[in-house]
C-alpha cells in the first residue's frame, strides 16, 4: 500500500568504527550495486517507485544508471556529519531531481537550498534517536515541514501526524523503517514488521479520506 520503497546506500567504513560490537553484521548490511539493481527491477515489476538515501557520491552515480526518480538525504548527511556529505550533496545537485531531506540536527536550510538550488526540495521533521520516544516529538514544529521521518515504535505517531497535519493540500511524505522477519541490520530493533506497516497505511488512508470529507463540508 506504500507509494515508494526506499533503501540506504552507505559504506560501513564511512559511518562506523570497525571496533563496533556489531561490525560484521553492519558491514554485511551494505547495499551492494548488484542488489540495488535487483531491487529496482523488482520494484518496477510490481509498480512501486524505488529510490535510496545516498551516503557517498559514487552511490549517486550508480543510482543514476538505475534511473531513479528522486533521492533521499539522511540527517547525518544534511548536517554534514560524515566526510562525504558535501560531495554527495553536490553530486545529487547535478541530477536536478527532487530530493527529500531529513532535518534532525538543526541543519542550515539556507546552505542546503544553495547547494541544491536546481532541485525540488522536501524537508522532513526528524528526531535522530533510534528508537525515538513519542514524547520527544514536537507536533507543532512538525507541521511546518513537508513530512515526517519517523523512528518511533508502532503506528501512533504517524497516524497522529496524518490526523493533525495542516498541509492537507500539498504533497506530504511519511517515512517509516520496516523489515521482514528474517532480516538483520542496524535498523532492525526499531523497524516495523510488514503486517503492522500494511495496517498503519490502511489507517492513514482512512484518516486522509475523513479529512478530505471534512474539508469539503
Amino acid at each position: 500500500g506504500a507509494d515508494y520503497v526506499k533503501f540506504q546506500m552507505w559504506r560501513a567504513k564511512d559511518l562506523y568504527n570497525q571496533s563496533h560490537p556489531n561490525w560484521k553484521e553492519i558491514n554485511k548490511s551494505e547495499l551492494q550495486n548488484d542488489t540495488a539493481k535487483k531491487l529496482k527491477q523488482h520494484a518496477d515489476k510490481i509498480g512501486i517507485d524505488f529510490f535510496c538515501s545516498a551516503f557517498y557520491p559514487e552511490a549517486v552515480d550508480y543510482l543514476e544508471d538505475l534511473h531513479v526518480k528522486l533521492y533521499k538525504v539522511a540527517s547525518i548527511t544534511s548536517a554534514f556529519k560524515h566526510k562525504f556529505a558535501l560531495e554527495t550533496l553536490e553530486r545529487i545537485a547535478l541530477t536536478k531531481k527532487p530530493v527529500i531531506i531529513s532535518i534532525g540536527f538543526g541543519e542550515n536550510k539556507d546552505k542546503l537550498k544553495k547547494i541544491l538550488k536546481n532541485n525540488k526540495l522536501y524537508f522532513l521533521y526528524c528526531i535522530p534517536r533510534y528508537p525515538t520516544h513519542i514524547g520527544s516529538l514536537n507536533f507543532n514544529k512538525m507541521m511546518k515541514y513537508d513530512g515526517f521521518s519517523d523512528h518511533t515504535e508502532g503506528s501512533l505517531a504517524p497516524i497522529l501526524f496524518a490526523s493533525i497535519s495542516k498541509n492537507s493540500n500539498k504533497l506530504l511524505f511519511l517515512e517509516k523503517h520496516i523489515s521482514i522477519t528474517e532480516s538483520k541490520g542496524p535498523d532492525k530493533p526499531f523497524s516495523m514488521d510488514m503486517e503492522s506497516f500494511q495496517k498503519m497505511i490502511s489507517e492513514i488512508r482512512k484518516v486522509n479520506k475523513i479529512r478530505n470529507t471534512l474539508s469539503v463540508n
